[in-house]
């Protein structure tokens, strides 16, 4: 089960990216943010309804619900759509890949959650792993000003990414399921991003195209719905250190599809990226020690 949900979130968030890219342009991002948050609440509602599950979660949960709301479906999003409109998207998914290292920190210092070792490691070993894959692409942007407050945007971002992380994962711990949770947390997330937006006077419209409206589509519900439903309900059983080891392994995904429809190129050093990430996965799920640990004899 742990093994299906880890796959799905990697295959769908691998993919999500060229949904977004897609959207840029005519529609302010805060904008296409909403529409896409609306969209997977208005999904999420009609499914507990189906399903005929409470909606209404408790009274002290409501906290934990704006907080995550805020944090993982509004201003994690917001940085993410703004940092790659000035820096090079392979920089934006190596601060990404920090994830699960700041989800080991934030756990063990707002939660007391012990170190896991194994997963620091493994994270460390899949940042590496990232950086030599897009190496090419961060050549010539650390010395730009523009690219550094682009940086700090995706870190703060990361930062609310892992914020969301931990909050599902104590509202989990009080017998909340992320359906539950993920609902009421994006119709939170897009009821401030629309305020927002009219706030900031952006038009909410939507681009009339096929390729806008199918983005969004499906970045409302297979990328929201079923990849937040997904990879949260795996911060739940195994943990938001091992679980962010998704952020690390849905770029290679994404480099997986720009081979076959924007002809990437892949060099011998985004191969050593590569295995470096596959290695960081078996040692932050302590598959080595599984895979070379001898047998018991028989007596």
């Amino acid at each position: 089960m742990n093994l299906s949900l880890y796959a799905l979130t990697v295959l769908i968030w691998g993919t999500t990216w060229i949904a977004i890219k897609w959207q840029l342009g005519v529609v302010a991002p805060p904008v296409s943010i909403a529409w896409r948050f609306w969209l997977a609440a208005a999904v999420l509602f009609a499914l507990l309804r189906v399903m005929r599950r409470p909606v209404l979660p408790p009274r002290e949960a409501w906290r934990f619900l704006v907080a995550q709301g805020l944090a993982l479906f509004c201003v994690n999003f917001l940085c993410f759509y703004y940092a790659e409109q000035v820096v090079p998207s392979g920089l934006v998914a190596v601060v990404f890949s920090t994830a699960p290292l700041l989800n080991s920190l934030n756990g063990r210092l707002f939660m007391g959650r012990p170190l896991q070792p194994a997963a620091i490691v493994g994270a460390l070993l899949g940042l590496a792993g990232i950086v030599c894959l897009f190496l090419q692409q961060m050549a010539g942007h650390i010395g730009d000003h523009a690219t550094w407050l682009g940086l700090g945007i995706a870190f703060l971002g990361t930062l609310c990414f892992s914020a969301g992380n931990l909050l599902s994962s104590r509202m989990q711990s009080m017998g909340l399921h992320p359906l539950v949770t993920n609902s009421w947390a994006m119709l939170i997330g897009a009821v401030v991003l629309t305020v927002g937006s009219a706030l900031a006077g952006l038009p909410f419209t939507v681009e009339p195209t096929a390729r806008y409206l199918g983005a969004l589509a499906y970045l409302a519900v297979p990328g929201s719905v079923i990849g937040f439903t997904a990879y949260l309900t795996l911060v739940g059983r195994i943990g938001p250190e091992r679980a962010a080891y998704c952020t690390v392994l849905f770029p290679i995904v994404a480099l997986a599809v720009s081979t076959v429809f924007e002809g990437y190129q892949w060099s011998a050093l985004a191969v050593l990226g590569l295995v470096l990430v596959v290695a960081g996965n078996l040692v932050a799920f302590n598959l080595t020690r599984r895979f070379f640990a001898r047998p018991a004899v028989s007596r």
